[in-house]
């Protein structure tokens, strides 16, 4: 099982915190509003060389769809449609953001897997960081605890991201590469996992083995 040195856990908090908020938060609420008008004025350029565990050169393809124009209070109304679109409905999602939809027989929320995830947390004394209902295991909230436990509980990370995270989220993410419905979150779900193969392979990880039905 992998550790991480210090360096490599600041670097998770900020790739985790980052990731997590743009899948999590509505474009046109309050709480995005700064983060997207932070993106608004990066330079991807610049921005990808500084991007921890992934090739400056992918990095910048995917931050050049999610910075810039792509952020501007223009185009805000069209993001949050795709943002609708690809983790809220009403229509059926073309990739669904919870882990259990793939690793689950019945390809339900609030499966089997995320009851795991739920006892894991509870019996390693981590709670939830938000007020959302959403079930445990959707992409967003698992990339915002990893940069919890990178703060905060160090030595479990490795353990959360082979058994939670790595055994799913990469196959999640290329489907909402293919499939998403603004070409931002396109970028996001190849940026996300092209960092999150750049972490397993940082750490020497290696995933469970589950059976993904979706």
């Amino acid at each position: 099982m992998g550790s991480f040195a210090e360096e490599q856990r600041d670097a998770l908090e900020f790739v985790g915190e980052t990731l997590g908020s743009l899948f999590l938060l509505d474009p046109l609420s309050d709480e995005a509003a700064p983060l997207l008008d932070a993106l608004q004025q990066v330079d991807a350029a610049d921005a990808a060389a500084a991007w921890p565990f992934v090739d400056a050169v992918q990095a910048q393809a995917c931050l050049a769809g999610m910075t810039g124009d792509a952020c501007a209070s223009a185009a805000r109304q069209a993001l949050a449609e795709g943002y609708r679109a690809d983790f809220v409905g009403p229509n059926s999602l073309s990739a669904p953001p919870w882990g259990s939809v793939y690793t689950d027989r019945e390809r339900v929320v609030f499966g089997a897997t995320t009851l795991e995830l739920r006892q894991w947390m509870r019996s390693n004394g981590v709670e939830r960081l938000d007020g959302q209902r959403t079930p445990e295991d959707h992409i967003g909230l698992l990339m915002k605890m990893m940069s919890w436990l990178a703060q905060c509980r160090p030595e479990l990370v490795g353990t959360f991201l082979e058994q939670h995270v790595l055994c799913w989220a990469p196959h999640y993410l290329a489907q909402l590469e293919e499939a998403g419905a603004h070409p931002l979150y396109r970028s996001l779900a190849r940026l996300a996992r092209l960092t999150l193969e750049g972490i397993k392979d940082a750490a020497s990880l290696t995933p469970v083995e589950r059976r993904l039905y979706r």
